[in-house]
């Protein structure tokens, strides 16, 4: 659903094509408690930084992991909301809190069981 998709920002109103490219645990690259998931917007680098407590929070709410399939999903519906939502225009990194996380893997989740079979 969001490793390649399109969006339109809200102020400018055009259509911008957004594609998955990469995941990185941040520990060993900017020493940050996250999973970094990076899409490339129009070609430009964009960073969704997902904090590692979230997968034991979600773990402790529902006995489920975050895959890297879901995980990659979650940073892409956020990605897509915000954009659409006109937030961080020109930002390269957006970095979610534990509930932001669970609120959008929620909503990837709910989006996946609605569509048909």
């Amino acid at each position: 659903m969001f490793s390649d998709f399109t969006a339109t920002d809200r102020w400018t109103k055009k259509q911008v094509h957004c594609v998955y490219q990469a995941m990185i645990v941040a520990i060993a690259t900017r020493h940050a408690d996250a999973v970094d998931i990076k899409f490339l917007v129009d070609g430009r680098r964009i960073w969704v930084a997902l904090p590692h407590p979230a997968w034991v929070e979600y773990k402790k709410r529902s006995g489920r992991i975050i895959t890297d399939s879901l995980a990659q999903e979650i940073a892409g519906h956020y990605l897509k909301t915000a954009l659409e939502a006109g937030e961080g225009v020109g930002r390269e990194m957006y970095s979610l809190t534990v509930e932001e996380t669970l609120a959008h893997l929620d909503a990837v989740v709910a989006e996946m069981q609605a569509e048909p079979a």
